[in-house]
C-alpha cells in the first residue's frame, strides 16, 4: 500500500516537472524567436535611431522606424490605467474580503467575473460609441480618439484581474492575525490596512503586474478609441501604442518594415519582463528588511 502510494506520487511530481518544463520552454522559445526576428532590424536601422526616433514612416519613400513616440504612449498609457485602476481595484477587493455582506459579496463577484469575460472589442466598441463622442463633447475637441479615452478604457478592463487576484489573497490571510489585532485594540479599519493588507502584499503586487501585463499588452480595443496615429503622447490628441503599431501595420508589411515590426514586439516583451524584475526586486527587498 506504501509502495502504490510513493509511485502515485513520483508519477503526479513528474507530471508536474514536465508541464514546467514545457512553460518554461514556450517562454524561452518566444523569446528566442522574438531576438532572432527583431535584432536584424534594430542592427540595420540602430540601436540609437530605433528607440529614440521621433518619426515612423514606416511605408514612406524614405521610410523612417523611430518608435519614440510608440513606447512614450505605452508608458503613459499603461501609468494612467494603473493610477485610475489601481486605486478602485484595490479599495474594492479590500471592500469584498473584508467588509461586504456575502449576499453583496456574490453580487459583486458575479459582476466583477462577468467584465472579465467581456471580449476587448467590446470594450473597443462601446468606447468608440460612447467614450469618444463624450471626450469630444466634454473638451470641445475635434476628434475624441485619444490617449485619455485609451486611459479610461484600459483602467475598466484591468479592474477584475486586479480585484480578483488581491481578493484571493487577502481571503488567504489567516483570521489569527486579525484576531490578535483587534484583541490588542485596533479598529476593524486599521486591522484591514495595517494587518491584512501588508500580509497579503505579494498578492496585491501580483494583482497589480498582470494589470499592468493586461495594459500594455491590449491591443483591439485600444486601437478603436486611441485614433492610431503615430504622434508624440498627449493626453488629448491621437496616439499609437507598441501593440497598435504591431497590430495595424503587420497583415501588409514586407522587409525591413516587418523586421522592424518584429523589433517592436521584442521591445515590448523586454519592457514586461523589466516591470517584472523591478516589482520582484522591491518585493524581495521589503521581505528581507521585515
Amino acid at each position: 500500500m506504501k509502495n502504490k502510494k510513493h509511485l502515485t506520487e513520483t508519477i503526479i511530481h513528474g507530471i508536474f516537472l514536465i508541464l514546467g518544463l514545457l512553460t518554461v520552454g514556450c517562454v524561452l522559445l518566444i523569446t528566442i524567436y522574438l531576438v532572432i526576428s527583431g535584432i536584424p532590424a534594430i542592427r540595420e536601422i540602430g540601436l540609437i535611431d530605433f528607440l529614440f526616433g521621433k518619426t515612423w514612416a514606416s511605408t514612406a519613400s524614405e521610410p523612417s522606424f523611430g518608435i519614440l513616440p510608440f513606447l512614450l504612449t505605452s508608458i503613459y498609457g499603461t501609468a494612467g490605467a494603473i493610477l485610475l485602476g489601481v486605486p478602485v481595484g484595490f479599495f474594492t477587493a479590500v471592500y469584498l474580503a473584508k467588509v461586504a455582506n456575502p449576499k453583496v459579496k456574490s453580487i459583486v463577484s458575479s459582476a466583477i467575473s462577468l467584465l472579465a469575460s467581456i471580449p476587448s472589442v467590446v470594450y473597443g466598441l462601446v468606447g468608440m460609441l460612447i467614450l469618444v463622442p463624450g471626450i469630444r463633447e466634454v473638451f470641445s475637441l475635434p476628434d475624441g480618439a485619444s490617449l485619455l479615452a485609451a486611459i479610461i478604457v484600459l483602467a475598466i478592463m484591468v479592474l477584475p484581474s486586479i480585484i480578483n487576484v488581491s481578493l484571493t489573497a487577502l481571503e488567504a490571510v489567516p483570521k489569527e492575525y486579525e484576531d490578535a489585532s483587534l484583541a490588542l485594540g485596533a479598529t476593524p479599519t486599521e486591522t484591514y490596512f495595517r494587518v491584512s493588507v501588508p500580509a497579503a502584499k505579494s498578492g496585491i503586487a501580483a494583482a497589480i503586474v498582470l494589470g499592468v501585463g493586461r495594459a500594455i499588452g491590449e491591443a483591439m480595443a485600444v486601437i478603436m478609441v486611441s485614433g492610431n496615429a503615430p504622434n508624440m503622447p498627449s493626453l488629448f490628441e491621437s496616439v499609437r501604442f507598441l501593440t497598435t503599431a504591431v497590430a495595424s501595420e503587420m497583415a501588409y508589411s514586407s522587409g525591413l518594415q516587418r523586421q522592424a515590426l518584429f523589433s517592436i514586439a521584442l521591445v515590448l516583451f523586454f519592457f514586461i519582463m523589466l516591470i517584472n524584475a523591478v516589482l520582484n526586486f522591491f518585493l524581495k527587498k521589503s521581505k528581507e528588511e521585515h
